[in-house]
């Protein structure tokens, strides 16, 4: 029989082999994706939305656009320099009134409040008393009514209002501001604090990371090379962190770390201190704790690289003249620099965003940018700051982690 017949026979509809291969791998690919498609959407529901809507809010804010639209729009062609005319006024007493009537100054004056504290009760007030103004001139009887309204400052903010994209929560977030003129300056030294916040935490951050590389190499290496049933069993207590949520370690810690607490008790009775010394509420306590929870995040992926290390490596090394130390530095720690660096990275991006221990077991010189987060969304109701310190250290989080990746990642490990 030939070979056209045996095609023919095999394929009697006339369709070619090499089609029907790819059919069969575009539905096998197909049936690939509906099964992980479940959880695309579930990462992209509950992590890359919310993420986006952060940054968002980090840069938008049409507040007095939307509800002060008339001023914003008769303030497009203002220079900044001397008070708007009359035309401007007249545009702020209608919007006064209308903000009045539909209950909406509240609102005006909580985003005009952000970048001139006080400002809000004098606009409520302003926006009281100009439902009485029946005629103008507007601009002599709103400076009547508030000298607020005479200067510069307060117009600055409802020129740049009419945008609904604002640079000003990203500036504040590292102490920057805008003047009556519209121009970034610092912030006085009495409000800048912001910088010296995100220092803080990645001070801590790196604090922290050393404190439990300096614990979990040996650790790890104990693990890796003493027998499985005392590995075991090590590891068991190792991981006890991870069974306990952090707030009970955090609890924990404050009961040991106080004035008459279990560690202070007995540096005493070991007559190491003839006092409680200040354990708690200060750098030292909120490391401590830290280094305590994370350390099997570091601990972890080094013990799985150092288990994955054949012993003859040291044996060879050993064997062709090389002292202990030598054989260990030049032949097992290098190939240990992966799990190094993922435990490291992990721990350092996880204390980034650490709260409930800096709170409970640190002092006021000791909170860092994530309780200044919580303030923002639980309590001050200031979205976009919120939003815009996130922002930040995320941005900060991932230029680290390029950077950390591109001096010890896997690619420099192999090199090395």
């Amino acid at each position: 029989m030939s070979t056209t017949a045996v095609l023919a026979f095999e394929n009697p509809v006339g369709v070619p082999l090499r089609t029907k291969l790819e059919r069969v791998e575009r539905r096998r690919k197909l049936m690939a994706f509906a099964l992980v498609l479940p959880l695309l959407l579930f990462i992209l529901i509950t992590f890359v939305l919310p993420l986006g809507r952060m940054m968002l809010n980090a840069v938008h804010d049409d507040t007095l656009q939307s509800l002060m639209p008339r001023t914003t729009a008769a303030l497009g062609t203002w220079d900044g320099k001397d008070l708007p005319d009359e035309r401007a006024f007249s545009a702020l007493a209608e919007d006064l009134k209308r903000a009045w009537a539909q209950k909406t100054v509240g609102k005006i004056g909580v985003r005009v409040n952000y970048e001139l504290p006080g400002a809000a009760s004098q606009i409520r007030s302003s926006a009281r008393e100009a439902n009485e103004i029946s005629d103008g001139p507007y601009k002599a009887a709103l400076i009547a009514i508030n000298p607020l309204w005479g200067q510069n400052d307060i117009w600055g903010v409802l020129k740049r209002g009419g945008s609904s994209f604002t640079g000003f929560y990203l500036l504040r977030s590292i102490d920057l501001e805008y003047d009556a003129q519209s121009r970034i300056v610092a912030l006085p030294p009495e409000n800048a604090i912001f910088r010296n916040v995100f220092l803080r935490t990645l001070v801590i951050s790196i604090g922290v990371t050393t404190a439990t590389l300096l614990l979990a190499f040996p650790l790890a290496y104990l693990l890796a090379t003493l027998p499985p049933k005392t590995s075991n069993l090590l590891m068991i207590i190792v991981l006890l962190p991870f069974w306990v949520s952090v707030l009970l370690l955090t609890t924990a810690w404050v009961v040991l770390l106080q004035d008459h607490g279990l560690i202070n008790e007995t540096l005493m009775a070991l007559h190491v201190l003839s006092e409680p010394g200040k354990l708690l509420y200060n750098r030292v306590g909120t490391v401590l704790a830290m280094t305590h929870i994370q350390l099997p995040f570091t601990l972890l992926p080094i013990y799985s690289v150092m288990k994955s290390i054949s012993p003859n490596h040291i044996r060879a090394a050993r064997s062709l003249g090389a002292g202990p130390f030598y054989a260990f530095w030049k032949i097992y720690f290098p190939q240990c620099l992966p799990g190094i660096a993922a435990g490291c990275l992990l721990t350092f991006i996880l204390c980034l965003g650490y709260y409930i221990t800096p709170a409970l077991v640190g002092g006021p010189n000791d909170q860092m940018i994530s309780n200044f987060v919580a303030l923002y969304t639980n309590q001050e109701l200031n979205w976009g700051m919120a939003s815009a310190l996130g922002a930040i250290l995320l941005t900060a989080t991932l230029l680290l982690y390029n950077v950390f990746n591109k001096l010890v990642g896997a690619d420099r490990v192999k090199l090395g």
